[in-house]
């Protein structure tokens, strides 16, 4: 599975973006999916997270702001990010976790992720 995010960019403070994440390849193992921001100098930090049904959770620091959802026909997770603040800006990642089982019924279980979109908040 390939994940290709994008829609990451500069941003005045209380401004918008739409992040997308896309997944192609064995996309029939995916189920949960998630976003992550790194600050610079910080860790990196679980965003928003939305099961295979669509039942979405957030961090403190974005909710009633960050709206996680998924298209599961276009195999497409996206973050509606409102109301941005400076301390918004990070390299965003989305994150897709998979199970399957092999031929012979080995349960296979893990996690890909994107390569990253940049979104800056400037004052």
């Amino acid at each position: 599975v390939q994940l290709q995010a994008s829609g990451g960019g500069l941003v005045q403070i209380g401004g918008s973006l739409r992040l997308s994440c896309a997944a192609s390849g064995r996309i029939d193992s995916i189920n949960d999916m998630e976003w992550y921001r790194q600050g610079p100098g910080k860790q990196r930090e679980l965003v928003a997270a939305i099961t295979e049904s669509g039942a979405p959770n957030y961090a403190d620091s974005v909710k009633g702001r960050f709206t996680i959802s998924r298209d599961n026909a276009k195999n497409t997770v996206y973050l509606q990010m409102n109301s941005l603040k400076p301390e918004d800006t990070a390299v965003y990642y989305c994150k897709a976790h998979y199970f399957y089982y092999t031929d012979i019924g080995v349960p296979v279980v893990g996690a890909y992720w994107g390569q990253g979109t940049q979104v800056t908040v400037s004052s």
